[in-house]
């Protein structure tokens, strides 16, 4: 089988796609982060916790984001109470298998979720429509919800107090965004609750 792919070729592409993102990320963001940051501070100052979730890659990242401020990030510290709502396999399939699968992170947060938390919802797309009512039932309850997206943000952005939007149309620059606003904002935990 031949094939015309170029090593050089897709290397210099993707690479110029990536500083072209994160370029454009570190340009438009910078309030975004210091509200979302301003935000998780607030809620974890007044016995609040982090709820991440997110589908796919996304709850790769939810899962990564929430041990980084349960155990440490870079100096030993007090936990930061934070959670996935995207690994426990028994909640996830009797959720899935009993309510549908658009339910999986909405009735987490109905159990566990409290005023003064915060939802942080990881989506490429913003439409997933267990993301969306995820969202909407944190709304209800009185959650602080965040969004991390990219595109347009699709349907999350009136159901988010703060979100921010990576400027892609490219799933892999929008989710290589997403772990490194995640990365930052555990370092800025760390660094304004801990002093570290």
């Amino acid at each position: 089988m031949t094939s015309s792919f170029n090593l050089e070729t897709f290397w210099a592409e993707q690479q110029r796609e990536h500083m072209e993102t994160a370029q454009k990320t570190f340009e438009t963001l910078e309030k975004s982060f210091e509200q979302m940051l301003d935000l998780c501070i607030q809620s974890i100052e007044k016995d609040g916790k982090i709820l991440f979730f997110g589908n796919g890659g996304s709850a790769a990242d939810a899962q990564h984001l929430a041990t980084e401020l349960t155990v440490r990030y870079i100096k030993n510290r007090i936990p930061i109470p934070a959670l996935a709502l995207t690994t426990d396999t028994s909640a996830l399939t009797a959720i899935g298998n009993d309510l549908g699968f658009e339910d999986l992170f909405a009735r987490q947060i109905e159990a566990i979720g409290k005023p003064g938390d915060v939802a942080i919802a990881i989506s490429t797309s913003g439409t997933s429509p267990n993301i969306i009512k995820g969202l909407q039932t944190a709304q209800d309850i009185g959650l602080t919800t965040i969004g991390l997206s990219g595109r347009d943000g699709g349907n999350m952005p009136p159901l988010c107090d703060c979100l921010l939007i990576v400027p892609s149309q490219t799933t892999a620059r929008i989710q290589e965004m997403h772990i490194t606003l995640g990365q930052m904002l555990c370092g800025a935990l760390e660094q304004r609750l801990y002093l570290v």
